[in-house]
């Protein structure tokens, strides 16, 4: 019998064959695939459409997030936190950085004035959880427009997804196949430094690759540094979406993505890799 990483049975009789971590293999790579061409259709025809996919897909994420809060009774104010989630990746796209800690703070101002309507019983509780998702979410949807804005956007979305997604892939592979010593069983116990080190090579090399292929100026070295920073940065995303999980005591934040579980459990690495490919991007390849 196969065990996955976890020490669990990697399938059973009346259902479908996982892969060696658990996942249902063929099922996640068509998914995964099918969410790649969306991403670089929209991407390389009109940018704005991937805007809005992008806008679609964090605000499955926040609905996810809200609705996991609620299983421990924290009641996050939707309407603030929604109306930012959208408009914040739109004004950032068109205004800029300003325009990202304009609307980030708005959010979290009105998300604190609308929860006073409900009285005092739960008000920090409430607010903390919801300055958590804007944080979490809102804030890094106007990192990504901030990313895509420039004339070279298309290229540094693409090496900003490459690069994360590279990771869950080395990481994935190398972990099944080779994973022995845990990095934080007590947190997320599929995790491996075998994984880890399978993460960063594959990063690494995906990321000097495109940053030398895409970006006029860009170096092999430019990507090679945002590969290691994106392993680290995936890694940690991971990780702290796992601690959520845990404390709210939860498997997946959802169950639309059929093989990767829900839309959080796709976002957490991108969105905890974005604002370090953005910076690095900036550092060594600045946006005209």
């Amino acid at each position: 019998m196969e065990i996955d990483d976890a020490g669990e049975p990697a399938g059973s009789p009346d259902k479908p064959r996982a892969g060696k971590a658990g996942r249902n293999l063929p099922m996640a790579i068509g998914v995964g695939a099918g969410l790649g061409a969306l991403v670089l259709v929209s991407l390389y025809t009109v940018k704005e459409i991937f805007l809005g996919v992008m806008v679609l897909f964090l605000f499955l994420g926040m609905r996810e997030l809200t609705d996991a809060f609620k299983s421990r009774d924290i009641r996050v104010p939707f309407i603030p936190v929604a109306t930012g989630m959208v408009a914040t990746p739109v004004v950032a796209y068109i205004w800029g950085s300003t325009a990202v800690v304009a609307a980030v703070s708005l959010t979290v101002l009105a998300l604190l004035v609308t929860r006073m309507t409900e009285g005092s019983d739960g008000y920090v509780r409430d607010v903390s959880a919801g300055a958590l998702t804007s944080g979490w979410l809102v804030l890094m949807g106007g990192i990504v427009a901030l990313l895509m804005a420039p004339d070279d956007g298309d290229h540094r979305i693409v090496i900003f997804i490459a690069t994360t997604v590279a990771s869950d892939i080395g990481g994935y592979f190398a972990g099944s196949f080779l994973g022995k010593h845990k990095m934080a069983p007590t947190i997320s116990p599929k995790k491996t430094w075998e994984g880890f080190t399978g993460s960063a090579l594959t990063c690494m090399i995906v990321g000097g690759w495109l940053v030398w292929w895409l970006l006029d100026g860009g170096q092999i070295w430019h990507g090679v540094v945002i590969g290691l920073a994106a392993v680290v940065t995936a890694t940690v995303g991971d990780l702290i979406e796992s601690m959520v999980k845990r404390d709210l005591g939860i498997k997946d934040m959802g169950s639309l993505l059929p093989g990767h579980g829900g839309v959080m459990d796709r976002l957490d690495s991108l969105v905890a890799t974005a604002p370090v490919v953005w910076l690095l991007l900036e550092l060594f390849v600045p946006s005209m």
